[in-house]
């Protein structure tokens, strides 16, 4: 068995920062990733052809760390480089344990699988920016960023040999935003409805999972909520103020992860989270994680002991000081919404 596959019979206590659930793979290496997906895919389809995979992470890896020409790289600082290469993984482990859990007609098969990966792999492209591009950061394109990386799909897959599944992809990758509501979602073939499904909710856990989530979402994720105008705007009412600042995201953390679970993983995507049992000896670490981080959250607001969240993960963008970089714009923004008569 695989280290992908291998169970995991208690939770890892000493797992490192930029390593999966499991603390087995290095969800910072595309390389890491890039074998792990590989074998379980193997495992699962043994005589299908790997190469659109394979290509698909060396793509990922070129433009995020902007080496695709025409591209910058990764500058968002919630979602990284990391943040992608831990949703892929999860998305793999998500596929093969479907295929392992239902009826023979109701296998999705290695193409759309294949299909399913791709879009995992990107579908946060659209936060990063064009060479040129006026903008000073990704996260302005927090509104529109899955869109953009539905245009980017369609560009990149007919170069994998995937043209026939473009029109699908580009409207399964809206399961992972906000922009489309689900029910606008067109596809006919209830196997792409589900992978859309299997990608929502890798996107999801994987990142709730993330060893450091707390810390980002105080460090990381508020930034770029300043930046896409979702934590403080100014409309005709004057200054609305949804987040006042890290502390205060995480306050309203548990009853985001609440209702991510309420009205999406459970909901929406129909406890998809289930497929990974297969994998885990009838476990989820990920579920395993989730529920920890909100129990130790839980116990700093009951406490107001902050100083209990003090991971510094590294940031994987192709800026060398992507934090100093995002928190100088975020604070021009914020002086720019306040100052305005």
């Amino acid at each position: 068995m695989n280290a992908a596959s291998q169970p995991v019979l208690t939770f890892a206590r000493h797992r490192r920062n930029d390593y999966d659930v499991t603390n087995t793979v290095q969800v910072s290496s595309t390389a890491a990733v890039t074998q792990a997906v590989c074998a379980l895919f193997r495992e699962e389809w043994p005589n299908e052809p790997l190469l659109a995979v394979e290509r698909t992470l060396e793509t990922f890896d070129a433009l995020f760390t902007g080496r695709l020409p025409g591209y910058n790289g990764v500058d968002t600082v919630y979602h990284d480089r990391q943040h992608s290469l831990d949703v892929m993984l999860a998305m793999a482990r998500l596929l093969v344990g479907h295929d392992r859990s239902v009826p023979p007609d109701e296998r999705l098969g290695f193409a759309r699988a294949a299909m399913g990966f791709v879009v995992a792999a990107f579908h946060d492209a659209g936060y990063i920016r064009e060479a040129g591009d006026p903008i000073p950061n990704g996260a302005l394109y927090t509104s529109s960023h899955v869109s953009r990386s539905a245009r980017f799909l369609a560009n990149f897959m007919p170069t994998v040999g995937m043209a026939e599944w473009v029109p699908i992809a580009t409207q399964i990758v809206h399961y992972s935003g906000y922009e489309v509501p689900f029910g606008q979602i067109k596809v006919s073939d209830p196997r792409d409805h589900r992978v859309g499904h299997l990608l929502g909710t890798a996107d999801l856990i994987a990142q709730m999972s993330d060893r450091c989530y707390l810390e980002k979402c105080r460090d990381r994720l508020y930034p770029e909520f300043v930046l896409a105008g979702t934590a403080t705007a100014r409309n005709e009412q004057g200054v609305q103020v949804r987040f006042a600042s890290g502390l205060d995201l995480l306050r309203q953390t548990p009853n985001f992860v609440d209702s991510m679970m309420r009205d999406r993983l459970d909901g929406q995507f129909g406890r998809a989270y289930r497929f990974l049992e297969p994998l885990f000896d009838g476990k989820n670490p990920y579920l395993e994680a989730i529920h920890q981080h909100m129990d130790f959250l839980q116990k700093v607001l009951r406490t107001q002991n902050w100083q209990l969240l003090r991971r510094n993960p590294v940031c994987y963008t192709y800026d060398p000081n992507p934090l100093p970089t995002v928190r100088k714009l975020m604070l021009l923004h914020l002086k720019d919404v306040w100052s305005k008569p």
